[in-house]
């Protein structure tokens, strides 16, 4: 058993979390890097790679392709070696784990025409199927067949072509781009994702030797290249504006006030103005670094989730417990996952008033979260329930912390240098003591 799934936070709340903490390198951007670094041969270096379980499941897939890698956790810095590709086949055993993972199989078509990638995995926030990746890629001309839960994708080569996505897809939009590097003319992928994520790809492969046009628009346009014309290259990550987003959170719930330093504070417009909504004071201090607090209880908003640039659903949990004990109703409308609200009945027994109607949670604000025992179901919902313990009456537990690890680096840590009262612990170290006393009184 994993050691993160044997483990639990334990932590008492009701201190405002004051100081600084620094932000880590993107998840959502570095594990694409990562994917990406397989176009080109030889060793490419890319700096600000979190300490992260899913990096790490990244590396495993990677590794398991033939090409070598090597992880500096301290420097935070991730070296892959592409030269020597062998293997096409990236396994369910890793891919299961984590949906990011099934952005190789562009990868895999662009470098090598075949790719064999198992379905992914990933957290249980609701159906994302593969339907845009492929309908992409078959444009592109390669062959795809789905048997025993792998995509089979064949290619003797790829032709450029205009992709048209039904939603602005953020995987899709990454498997095309991959996919369409090294085909035949060029390639133009209209109601494209605009997140951040999708410009720091485009700047990796354009780095790389691409030729990416319009990232961060609605219409990106590839122009193929050769596969000489990509080189090894070393990259920094962006900053992760979702890890910015939760502890800004915390630092308004628990009404602290700190500086977010490595911080792209456009990256999180519309999430900055919705805190201001609710009363939270923000500054910006340094073009990468801004100060955040809030005193007194918090105005009500409602807030809808939206692709980027809009509201992140990402950060969706951590807006419902702020309104949790804001004043007056908030609703919140989760318009991109249907089983994003799987927060809601922890919070409840934390003594929250929510409400839920399909993809609507209505949210009244009470005075007070008490502590209590809850469980992650997936990574950003276990997030939202660290937060509200931080801001709670007395001492909760937070347990499953292995969908925490995976997004979030030295997570407790940087709690902790906030002035936050968080312990991990073994979640067998009370039924140890139990045991022990038991064989005292036997004896």
């Amino acid at each position: 058993m994993d050691k993160n799934t044997d483990e639990k936070y334990i932590i008492t709340g009701g201190n405002p979390l004051k100081g600084e903490v620094l932000i880590g390198g993107a998840k959502n951007a570095v594990l694409k890097l990562m994917a990406a670094s397989i176009l080109a041969k030889g060793e490419t270096v890319i700096h600000n790679a979190p300490d992260l379980t899913d990096v790490e499941i990244m590396l495993s897939v990677i590794e398991q392709l033939g090409a070598k890698t090597h992880y500096d956790k301290e420097k935070q810095t991730v070296s892959i070696n592409a030269t020597d590709i062998t293997e096409v086949t990236a396994r369910y055993d890793l891919v299961s784990k984590m949906r990011a993972s099934f952005i190789i199989l562009g990868a895999l078509v662009s470098r090598c025409k075949e790719a064999v990638v198992a379905l992914p995995g990933g957290c249980a926030i609701g159906e994302r199927r593969v339907d845009f990746h492929i309908k992409g890629l078959e444009a592109l001309g390669a062959k795809i067949k789905i048997e025993n839960g792998y995509v089979h994708a064949k290619a003797s080569k790829l032709v450029g072509t205009d992709i048209y996505l039904d939603i602005p897809s953020v995987g899709a939009t990454e498997n095309i781009m991959l996919a369409s590097i090294l085909a035949e003319g060029s390639t133009k992928i209209q109601n494209a994702a605009r997140e951040p994520e999708i410009i720091d790809l485009a700047n990796f492969l354009n780095t790389m030797g691409a030729d990416v046009q319009g990232a961060g628009t609605s219409d990106i346009v590839i122009n193929g290249v050769k596969q000489d014309d990509l080189h090894p290259i070393e990259y920094t990550t962006i900053p992760d504006r979702i890890e910015a987003g939760t502890f800004m959170s915390a630092v308004v719930a628990t009404r602290g006030d700190a500086i977010i330093r490595n911080i792209y504070p456009a990256h999180l417009t519309f999430f900055n103005n919705k805190l201001l909504k609710m009363g939270a004071n923000i500054k910006l201090v340094e073009p990468t670094a801004i100060e955040v607090s809030a005193k007194g209880r918090l105005n009500t908003v409602n807030f809808v989730t939206q692709p980027y640039p809009g509201f992140p659903t990402d950060l969706q949990s951590m807006a419902m417990v702020l309104l949790s004990t804001a004043n007056g109703v908030g609703i919140i409308t989760e318009s991109l996952y249907e089983n994003r609200f799987m927060q809601v009945p922890d919070l409840r027994r934390m003594g929250a008033d929510i409400h839920q109607d399909r993809n609507h949670a209505i949210v009244k604000g009470v005075k007070k979260l008490t502590g209590a025992t809850v469980a992650s179901s997936d990574l950003r919902a276990g997030a939202s329930l660290v937060i509200a313990a931080l801001m709670a009456e007395g001492t909760s537990e937070v347990e499953n912390l292995y969908h925490i690890d995976r997004g979030y680096e030295r997570f407790e840590n940087k709690i902790k240098l906030l002035g936050g009262q968080i312990e991990r612990v073994s979640t067998h170290s009370d039924d140890t003591n139990l045991l022990g006393g038991l064989n005292e009184a036997r004896l």
